[in-house]
């Protein structure tokens, strides 16, 4: 059975992209953004990204108005290339994303070690329409390009003692310079219980506005978690444990009253320095009203009876 995010009700029909102008500017963004790379022609793509096909649109799709191309690549946070929102972008140049393997470890039956090509290949890749919030107040509507997280988890089969599934970011200071700055503990570590990264909606994203995935953004391959601050979609990832015990995330362990490891979006518990009430929209004028926060982000139909019992408070 199909399943429909609704979005609030503050969002006019009027503010949906129409899908023609959609359609033409990923035309348009897909030559602009492979002359940038310098990916002019097929034979200078990676393998596993010769153009991607037309997507199918994932059930989950969200119809709310989409980020601007250029402000979703533009305005970013990824402490590896940079702490300022500009500086992903700026310093994208200095990181390539090949060669690239993941290797799988821990509670499972299947670990290895896989090169991208390989670890993409046996799934079936949509398009994911997500809104992304930030911790900070600032938010986006991402049209993604990825697969299903649980499709793939399955594959590893995670036996009885897999508890939880921690992901580990590329350490290479010399692709990643913002590592070399002690601003967090490298290699940065994300993690999330076992029923939430098998849940329908965690993908990993491969791309997104139909192109394979820019530096800033996370290249080759990150996480995207749809109900959860941003910072809990891991980036670059080169390793995936199935671990019995709650992982170490960077962000819980570096400031734990600020970022607590569940990282549910809830606008009635509030980061310590600002209220999570609100939220804008990156692309829309400053003038403009802020969106109010919904309760996992507005996937709650699809989330909450994950938490159900649970002090939320508590548990942030």
């Amino acid at each position: 059975m199909s399943i429909i995010i609704k979005t609030s009700s503050d969002i006019k029909a009027s503010e949906i992209t129409p899908k023609s102008v959609y359609m033409d500017r990923r035309r348009f963004m897909k030559q602009a953004f492979a002359s940038s790379l310098l990916l002019a022609t097929d034979a200078m793509l990676p393998a596993w990204a010769k153009r991607w096909p037309d997507l199918e649109a994932s059930q989950f799709n969200a119809s709310d108005k989409l980020t601007p191309f250029e402000n979703v690549t533009s305005y970013n946070n990824f402490y590896e290339l940079g702490t300022g929102k500009k500086d992903p972008a700026s310093n994208a140049s200095m990181f390539n994303p090949e060669p690239w393997s993941i290797a799988v470890e821990g509670e499972c039956n299947k670990p290895g070690v896989f090169n991208l090509e390989d670890f993409i290949k046996p799934y079936a890749l949509q398009e994911y329409i997500y809104r992304l919030r930030c911790v900070e107040g600032w938010s986006m509507v991402i049209p993604w390009v990825g697969f299903s997280l649980a499709d793939m988890l399955k594959q590893f089969e995670p036996n009885s003692n897999a508890k939880y599934v921690e992901f580990t970011t590329l350490l290479d200071k010399s692709r990643l310079p913002g590592q070399a700055r002690r601003v967090l503990n490298w290699p940065y570590v994300e993690g999330l219980r076992i029923d939430e990264a098998m849940n329908p909606l965690p993908i990993m994203a491969v791309g997104l506005y139909g192109d394979i995935l820019p530096s800033q953004n996370g290249a080759p391959i990150r996480l995207v978690v749809p109900w959860k601050y941003g910072f809990k979609s891991i980036k670059s990832i080169v390793k995936i444990r199935f671990t019995e015990t709650q992982p170490k995330a960077t962000w819980n362990e570096r400031a734990p009253e600020e970022y607590g490891f569940y990282s549910n979006v809830n606008p009635e518990v509030d980061h310590p320095r600002w209220s999570q009430k609100t939220e804008r929209r990156i692309g829309e004028p400053f003038w403009k009203p802020k969106h109010k926060t919904q309760m996992f982000n507005g996937y709650g139909e699809q989330v909450a009876h994950l938490y159900a019992g649970m002090d939320l408070v508590k548990y942030f």
